[in-house]
């Protein structure tokens, strides 16, 4: 596997208010890598991920980035006139992907509700909604925030096998994580303020 980083972020620092979220944070995540970030609520997790997904500017310390990322955040991004098919088609377009879009909902559990407005799914079905994305195009890097939020055991067990899938195929994810999940990381950074 490559020993260039994907994405670096170098002492990052973060501030909320008059409150310190974190400083000094550095992450480095290389080809085949899962980094996991924890910490407690509140603690930055969520704003880490966006300063590394370019998203928020660090308020100290730099990104580094060499490749192109997928960013799923917890809210799934999704409008609740949106369908499971039209969000996927729409991000199709703006990416230039000819993914097999009926293939994807079939293989993420989507087919049945793939005409329901998002504003009806089930927490589950929207959070399989949005890690549908990471099929559409291929990047080396995922930023994943909270990936397996409202998944039943079926929903956990495929996310974590697409995970270490795009891991053997030299990809690297940074995920943050306030629980346990059934994946096993290659480094973890706790976030403290």
């Amino acid at each position: 596997m490559s020993e260039t980083p994907l994405i670096q972020g170098i002492k990052l620092g973060a501030v909320r208010g008059e409150r310190v979220l974190f400083r000094d944070i550095s992450v480095s995540a290389r080809a085949g890598d899962l980094i996991l970030l924890r910490g407690a609520n509140g603690s930055g997790k969520t704003t880490l991920l966006r300063q590394l997904a370019g998203l928020s500017p660090p308020q100290a310390g730099q990104v580094v980035s060499s490749s192109a990322h997928h960013w799923i955040g917890h809210t799934n991004g999704l409008k609740a006139h949106e369908t499971p098919r039209s969000h996927l088609a729409h991000w199709a377009r703006v990416w230039g992907s000819e993914a097999d879009i009926s293939a994807i909902l079939k293989e993420m559990g989507l087919r049945k509700p793939s005409e329901v407005p998002s504003g009806m799914l089930s927490a589950g079905q929207k959070r399989r909604t949005a890690l549908a994305r990471l099929k559409l195009i291929e990047r080396k890097l995922w930023l994943l925030d909270e990936p397996f939020n409202a998944l039943d055991s079926d929903g956990q067990a495929q996310l974590a096998e697409m995970i270490e899938r795009h891991r053997a195929t030299g990809g690297a994810i940074i995920a943050a994580l306030h629980g346990d999940a059934p994946i096993e990381s290659s480094d973890e950074v706790v976030i403290k303020p």
